[in-house]
């Protein structure tokens, strides 16, 4: 019997502001470059006042990688926080807009606002980011609707949302309903950052809880603490039935039930790295809902990631199913 939303997705709902911005504003400004930092409301206020230019977009990673399957054309639903502030409305109407049921609407009783991060964007394509967390923080079990979960073929969860207990609680009610439902679940791991705050919990969780997990070489080598990273996978292998690594512009490796599959990357310059990895997961979800051969669900991948870091913004511009076909994907 086929379910309501072929993906649907729990995590963090965060209006992305972009401006761009060079090394000397970052040093200025106190600003870490290339990785995403959690900033207080103060502070958030204060970048979000330095910014010119600024545009802003429906972000969080997992609504990214939805807005990459809505798409292509995929039903999808995401379970995620806002207020009924002028963000709160922009957000839900931007994930509406892209085709995906945004099955939490706006809170009008709500303290805290709308998530926000402020991303600048360096000439090298690098983003550094800087999310005040806001309402996104108080996501919990009780903002996971069962029946509209177990309504879903897959469940794409995003690590992040370990960092509080009750979004950790909403994540494990969200993985059992979806596998009790008869889909399967599974984590993109965020950052590095994110899987050294976290990494007994996700590895408690790999064991049986996930059907695939999605990272990169620097994710990877921080869950199995190791400078290995063929030793890291295998160890996921053994875990997970599905295990993809990306690599920054070398092949995708993808273990898929004992096979290893390598997956070419065409090298390209980014003019905006972000959502890059959002995007392949995108891509990869897609050949995966829709039974495609694991190679094919790589490439399809890097070819999502491949049009997303071809302008600004983190979300695909192009249609991505003319993309596949243009590639003998589809």
């Amino acid at each position: 019997m086929s379910k309501t939303y072929k993906v649907c997705g729990i995590g963090n709902a965060i209006v992305d502001v972009l401006a761009h911005a060079d090394d000397t504003f970052l040093d200025h400004m106190g600003i870490e470059k290339g990785i995403m930092q959690l900033v207080e409301r103060s502070r958030a206020e204060t970048l979000y006042a330095a910014m010119k230019h600024r545009t802003q977009a429906a972000g969080g990673s997992v609504a990214n990688t939805l807005a990459g399957l809505g798409n292509l054309g995929l039903a999808t639903g995401f379970i995620g926080r806002v207020r009924d502030d002028a963000l709160g409305r922009f957000y839900a109407d931007e994930m509406s807009a892209g085709g995906t049921t945004f099955l939490n609407p706006p809170k009008a009783d709500a303290e805290l606002p709308t998530s926000r991060s402020m991303i600048f964007v360096t000439p090298d394509g690098e983003r550094s980011m800087n999310t005040y967390l806001g309402i996104s923080s108080e996501l919990g079990e009780d903002d996971v609707p069962a029946a509209a979960v177990a309504d879903s073929e897959i469940l794409f969860l995003e690590g992040y949302l370990y960092d509080k207990p009750q979004g950790k609680a909403a994540f494990q009610a969200a993985a059992r309903a979806c596998r009790d439902g008869g889909g399967k679940a599974g984590i993109a791991l965020s950052d590095p950052f994110c899987v050294d705050r976290h990494r007994a919990d996700f590895r408690a969780l790999m064991q049986g809880e996930l059907d695939y997990v999605i990272g990169n070489r620097a994710e990877w080598l921080s869950f199995y603490q190791t400078d290995d990273l063929e030793e890291a996978i295998a160890e996921a292998a053994k875990a997970c039935g599905v295990v993809v690594c990306t690599r920054s512009g070398e092949d995708v490796v993808i273990l898929h039930h004992g096979e290893r599959i390598e997956v070419p990357v065409d090298t390209v310059t980014p003019i905006d790295a972000t959502g890059a990895g959002d995007q392949f997961a995108a891509g990869f979800l897609y050949g995966y809902a829709t039974g495609a051969p694991m190679e094919v669900a790589g490439r399809m991948g890097c070819v999502a990631a491949g049009e997303v870091i071809s302008h600004m913004g983190a979300r695909p511009v192009a249609d991505l199913k003319e993309l596949f076909i243009a590639n003998d994907l589809i």
